[in-house]
């Protein structure tokens, strides 16, 4: 048996999204079923519609960052009842028994973690769709309690955006007191921005734009520094223990490497593929500094980073659309006119 549902979706890479209906499992014993409310709109979905990565399976369904209320639950449920606020994220399932899953870090399972859209299932062998829809249905042990004082509408990309900044923070210990960077100002920048300040570091933005200043610093910063500027890169050495690299495309890191501590290290959350210009070396062995990756978090981090935000009230900046708006949306994406995020008011997805 399986479950009729209604979503937006894109029928090839050339293809505008459009109303789609597809099919979902019935739910299983230990699945959650969830009224989507608002879902985000993360820049990785405009990549996978329109298959920049060269994986793409259509029809494509998009969206991992989805919010809204469990309308049912299996009969082996015990986390979740009818009408709590959930959330999920970017992963739906993993193998659950590698060495990876049994430390919580599901996301990096070394059977591969089963993408909440454009993966496939891996009982029933079926694609995954994701949260442009109606109703999405998931095992209860990959579901997140969402805070009820959080702003529903703003909470979305805390799902992708937010864990994506957050794990780093925490891989690398940042508390009060650490001196940390963060390059690039956008989705992913502005909630690591937010977290780490709230985590009570000492926040500074690197940014090419001088006219982002203001926004730096309400959001967080204290410090905003100009990348392009020798005499203010010259003025930042040696001073942060991490540097946190929003940016999503290839760019010179060469010039951040000296601002780090000794043992500091800088870490991509943006970059997908091959750093250009090569990096030298000089400064990594001279100051003992790493380059590193991160990606998501495990289940167990994401819920931490949820609560944490529920004490501390910090949600994402965003604008609000109506589905039909999607395709628009996506454009503006390209152009980076967005603050920081855009999120998709489901309730608009007509029939």
């Amino acid at each position: 048996m399986t479950i009729k549902v209604l979503g937006y979706a894109a029928q090839s890479s050339k293809a505008p999204l459009a109303p789609h209906y597809f099919e979902r499992r019935d739910p299983r014993a230990d699945d959650v079923v969830i009224d989507i409310l608002y879902c985000g709109v993360c820049h990785s979905d405009l990549h996978q519609a329109r298959n920049d990565w060269g994986f793409s399976q259509y029809p494509l369904v998009p969206g991992h960052e989805i919010v809204g209320r469990v309308t049912r639950v299996g009969t082996d449920v015990s986390k979740f009842k009818a009408g709590d606020l959930v959330g999920i994220g970017c992963m739906v399932d993993s193998c659950r028994e590698c060495a990876s899953c049994k430390q919580g870090l599901e996301q990096y399972c070394e059977e591969g973690n089963i993408q909440t859209y454009n993966g496939i299932d891996r009982h029933d062998h079926m694609p995954t769709y994701g949260g442009y829809s109606r109703t999405i249905i998931c095992s209860e042990d990959f579901v997140l309690r969402i805070p009820e004082n959080l702003d529903v509408q703003a909470v979305a990309p805390l799902l992708c955006a937010g864990i994506t900044t957050w794990s780093p923070l925490r891989r690398w210990g940042v508390k009060t007191g650490s001196k940390v960077a963060v390059i690039g100002l956008g989705g992913l920048g502005h909630m690591a921005l937010k977290l780490a300040h709230a985590m009570g570091a000492e926040v500074t933005l690197f940014t090419r734009s001088p006219g982002k200043e203001a926004d730096a610093r309400q959001l967080g910063a204290q410090h905003v520094v100009l990348s392009t500027d020798p005499q203010q890169m010259e003025a930042v050495k040696g001073q942060f223990e991490l540097i946190i690299d929003t940016v999503p495309y290839a760019h010179d890191i060469n010039p951040y490497m000296p601002t780090l501590t000794l043992d500091g290290t800088l870490v991509f959350v943006g970059l997908l593929g091959d750093i250009e210009p090569t990096v030298s070396t000089l400064p990594m062995i001279l100051g003992r500094r790493s380059v590193s990756g991160s990606c998501i978090g495990g289940i167990a981090e994401t819920q931490e980073m949820l609560d944490f935000c529920g004490q501390h009230n910090i949600t994402a900046d965003s604008e609000v659309i109506r589905m039909d708006q999607i395709n628009d949306a996506f454009e503006r994406l390209l152009k980076s006119d967005v603050k920081y995020r855009f999120v998709i008011d489901m309730q608009t997805l007509a029939e």
